[in-house]
C-alpha cells in the first residue's frame, strides 16, 4: 500500500472544493452534485496514478456502492459498501439512490466535503473583494474553450466567499459562455 498511500496524500493536497452547482427545488437549496464531486477529485487522482471506480453490489430495496481507488502500481484500497434505500420501487427511485451513494461515498472516501453550508454562510459575515470578482467574470466571459470555462468559474465562484448574490452572478455568466459552445 505504500505507492497508492504516498499518491493518495499527493493527490488530497490537490482535491478542489465540491461546488454547489446544483439546486434542489424542493427546499430552495444548492448542493454539490455527483458531477461536481467527481469533478473535485478527478483530475488529482489520475494525475498521482489513482484510477477511481465506483461498484455496486445487488441490494433489493435500494443501492448499495463501493468507492475504490486502484494505483497503476496494482495496489488497492476499498472504502467500505455504502447502503441506501431507494424511496420508490422504480427506475426513478433506484437512479436517485445510486446517484446519492455515489456521491456521499465519494466525498466520504475523498474526505472532501461541499462548500460552506448555507448555516455556516448565515453566521458569518463574508468578506468580499467586488474588484477581483468583476476581474473573475470578465475572465469567464473571455473564455474559449470548456477548461478554460472550467477554470475561471471555479476560481470565480471560490472569490464569491459564500455571497449568493455574487454567486449568482457568477453561474449566470458561466451559464451564458457554457451556452456559446
Amino acid at each position: 500500500m505504500k505507492n497508492l498511500a504516498t499518491a493518495l496524500v499527493k493527490a488530497q493536497k490537490a482535491f478542489g472544493p465540491a461546488l454547489k452547482t446544483s439546486t434542489n427545488p424542493h427546499f430552495k437549496s444548492r448542493y454539490a452534485d455527483l458531477a461536481a464531486c467527481v469533478e473535485a477529485v478527478i483530475d488529482a487522482l489520475n494525475d498521482n496514478g489513482i484510477a477511481l471506480i465506483q461498484k455496486n453490489y445487488d441490494c433489493t430495496n435500494g443501492v448499495m456502492i463501493e468507492t475504490m481507488f486502484v494505483h497503476e502500481s496494482g495496489e488497492m484500497l476499498e472504502c467500505g459498501i455504502l447502503h441506501v434505500p431507494a424511496n420508490k420501487q422504480d427506475a426513478q427511485g433506484y437512479g436517485s439512490a445510486l446517484t446519492y451513494a455515489r456521491r456521499y461515498s465519494l466525498m466520504a472516501a475523498c474526505g472532501i466535503a461541499p462548500e460552506d453550508d448555507d448555516a455556516n454562510a448565515a453566521v458569518r459575515k463574508p468578506i468580499i473583494d467586488e474588484a477581483a470578482l468583476i476581474d473573475h467574470l470578465a475572465a469567464i466571459e473571455a473564455s474559449t474553450d470548456q477548461d478554460g470555462l472550467k477554470n475561471a468559474y471555479k476560481a470565480a465562484y471560490t472569490a464569491c466567499n459564500g455571497n449568493a448574490d455574487w454567486q449568482k452572478k457568477v453561474i449566470a455568466a458561466k451559464d451564458k459562455v457554457k451556452a456559446k459552445f
